[in-house]
């Protein structure tokens, strides 16, 4: 039997508004190779001046996490060639980063918690980006430049869904306080994965292979159960010191596999060394003061959620799982409603009617309006078999919830005399039913609320039925 061993390198572009050592826009879709200047082309003579901005959402990822912030740290020159990187080196941080020792906690579905250890966090920029079409390459330089914070974990992970699990946390984090809009389509969130296995008992790391670049939940987890089958059958064929080697591997999405890119450098084959160009990040305690006011974490927020509204532990950990849903949440209780009727009607009923591609972020009810919806519910307006077609309606016509229950005829009859008449004609039209049920037969119970039901074509509010039943019946 083996373990998983499972460390990640997580890149999450900085929404600044300009690049990490220049003035040019970080803006993403433009024309290849207009945001450019000497600074980030890498021209003699071009000199880097840090962006302190990204200095600031540095500060707030370390406080989120619960990290160490280092109130100097050194930026460094990472020698490598590559097409797209036009200085011939990347200016990183190596020695002695912003963001120290720090942690994230990842929850389990029953109810079970870990603790996965953050290495650091470090500022520096990305490259710019290769195309390949035939015969011919072309690269765009717009992206070379821009701010990333690579978030490097512990080999913590023990499994896919561990991993999955703290990169979701993590997604979730940046975008709670707004440092990076972590859109993985774009490459704005991104992850290196470094899986080894040994034998279980044993304590010692072996070989890891690096797969690159994965901005995709359901494929890091493909890669990660495809590369531990690998070097399983490796290691159980005896041919793992030849199979698995230190290397950068790619996901093939079309076939499901890793595959071999090229070596797995080394430190030392960096050749780090400090930019001589640039001097220590010196972080003040007024500025670890003022940027470690972040907003409320989602832990945080489920916590209260579960005191606050009554809504279980684990609902409330999928509702605050992203910003906008749990934004959404506050804005239908805002209407006046329980937590538990919000949470069914957002995680149930209004998600299960989502197409492809949508979400709360564009979702043709508005939270407000899906509140509105719960409230008539909630108050015996319409009933909750109602509020499905009320809801299915809304999800092709943007109209008032009060306008759809009158159009659609949904609205529950609660007054007392016309329900009473209702009932006393369906008593007196079962005399030998009543004397079954005040015999001792309860079941006739449900008979008589069926057939109030029936004759008011189901408009009748069930509860009130049933109290005037019982009031008659006494």
């Amino acid at each position: 039997m083996f373990e998983t061993i499972i460390g990640l390198e997580v890149h999450a572009q900085l929404n600044t508004n300009s690049k990490l050592w220049c003035s040019c826009a970080t803006s993403f879709g433009e024309e290849p190779n207009t945001n450019v200047c000497p600074t980030c082309l890498g021209l003699p003579g071009a000199l880097p001046v840090l962006n302190k901005e990204a200095v600031h959402k540095a500060i707030q990822l370390g406080t989120a996490i619960d990290a160490v912030i280092n109130k100097k740290s050194i930026f460094n020159r990472k020698n490598y060639f590559y097409p797209d990187l036009p200085t011939g080196y990347q200016i990183s941080q190596f020695e002695v980063p912003v963001v120290g020792l720090g942690k994230v906690e990842i929850d389990f579905e029953d109810g079970t918690s870990k603790i996965i250890g953050v290495t650091r966090a470090h500022l520096e920029n990305d490259a710019g980006k290769s195309s390949h079409a035939g015969d011919h390459s072309r690269v765009d330089l717009n992206r070379a430049g821009t701010p990333l914070l690579e978030i490097v974990s512990e080999p913590d992970m023990r499994s896919a869904e561990e991993a999955l699990l703290y990169l979701k946390k993590l997604h979730s984090i940046v975008r709670y306080i707004g440092i990076s809009d972590a859109n993985m389509e774009e490459g704005s969130f991104r992850a290196d994965v470094n899986v080894s296995i040994r034998p279980k008992g044993d304590d010692k790391l072996y070989t890891r292979c690096e797969i690159k670049n994965m901005n995709s939940f359901k494929f890091i987890e493909k890669a990660i159960k495809y590369e531990v089958q690998r070097q399983t059958e490796a290691w159980e064929d005896g041919v793992y010191e030849r199979e698995v080697v230190q290397e950068t591997r790619l996901f093939d999405v079309n076939t499901g596999e890793t595959r071999s890119m090229r070596g797995k450098e080394d430190a030392a084959d960096y050749r780090y060394f400090p930019d001589p160009d640039l001097l220590p990040l010196i972080i003040t305690d007024e500025m670890i003061e003022k940027y470690s006011d972040i907003p409320e974490l989602p832990d945080a927020k489920k916590e209260r959620f579960v005191k606050e509204y009554g809504v279980k532990a684990y609902d409330a950990g999928v509702i605050c799982s992203t910003k906008e849903m749990a934004d959404y949440f506050e804005a239908m209780l805002a209407v006046g409603i329980s937590g538990k009727m919000a949470t069914t009607w957002l995680t149930v009923e209004l998600q299960g009617r989502f197409g492809e591609g949508q979400s709360v972020t564009n979702s043709p009810v508005s939270a407000t309006k899906l509140g509105e919806l719960v409230k008539a519910i909630e108050d015996g307006t319409i009933s909750g078999k109602a509020g499905k077609e009320v809801l299915d309606y809304l999800m092709e016509n943007d109209v008032s919830v009060e306008a759809v229950i009158e159009k659609l005829g949904l609205k529950q009859v609660s007054d007392d005399g016309a329900l009473l008449a209702m009932i006393d004609e369906i008593l007196s039209n079962n005399e030998d039913k009543v004397a079954e049920y005040k015999g001792g037969k309860e079941k006739m119970f449900a008979f008589f609320v069926g057939q109030t039901m029936k004759a008011s074509k189901g408009s009748a509010n069930p509860q009130k039925v049933s109290e005037l039943l019982k009031e008659r019946l006494a």
